[in-house]
């Protein structure tokens, strides 16, 4: 072969066979794990213009997003559904949460009892429903971790009250749970933070109650 022609052809076909370095692998981010809130009008967000964006369940959801983002493309990705009911009781969450529960949940937020509380229903029965619903999802979700988020009723409900109010952190104690004491903290009682109802938060109360929340939630991520 003429030397010359070699050498042209060594040029233009040099870098093609050169071995080339092996490319770093993409990142692959992990699939979405699930944090079930099961709850009642308060989780669902009663009220509000948009719950699927205002109430508290949603606003964990930007919460997390935010980290996600934040940590890079490997970081864990969480998926919140929002499972409140209006005017759901202990008794109709452990009704429902096979069908709620029918996909792999990697955390139960348990929000459940004021609506119990407001009919005056007996606190052992509270705890036992409870108590069921944490069992149940801890059977069919091997891993599970739960947070029972505390709920309070008026002091002027007097005795029934006291009782009422000792479940939550009794039960968490006994399950090893964690806990959020009180769902409604800094909300319950403050015009500024509630509908005209005065019972159910605003916007403004479900970001308290996201915040309140969160702070529990952090750590079991």
């Amino acid at each position: 072969m003429n030397p010359r022609l070699f050498l042209v052809l060594a040029l233009l076909l040099g870098p093609l066979l050169a071995p080339r370095p092996a490319r770093a692998a993409e990142p692959v981010a992990p699939a979405a794990r699930t944090i079930l809130v099961l709850g009642d009008s308060l989780t669902f967000g009663y009220g509000l213009p948009d719950p699927a964006t205002q109430a508290y369940p949603g606003l964990l959801q930007q919460k997390l997003e935010a980290r996600a983002a934040a940590a890079g493309p490997s970081a864990p990705r969480w998926r919140v559904v929002n499972a409140g009911v209006s005017g759901d009781t202990t008794s109709g969450g452990l009704r429902r949460v096979d069908w709620v529960s029918r996909q792999p949940i990697a955390i139960l937020v348990l929000a459940l009892g004021s609506n119990d509380g407001l009919r005056g229903l007996d606190p052992a029965l509270i705890e036992a429903n409870l108590a069921a619903i944490g069992d149940r999802l801890t059977a069919k979700h091997p891993g599970l971790r739960v947070l029972l988020v505390g709920q309070r009723m008026p002091v002027s409900m007097g005795d029934y009250a006291a009782r009422f109010d000792a479940v939550f952190p009794a039960l968490a104690a006994t399950r090893g749970w964690a806990f959020a004491p009180f769902l409604l903290e800094g909300v319950g009682g403050v015009p500024a933070m509630n509908q005209a109802d005065a019972i159910h938060p605003n916007e403004a109360g479900h970001v308290r109650m996201a915040e309140t929340v969160w702070a529990a939630l952090a750590p079991l991520l």
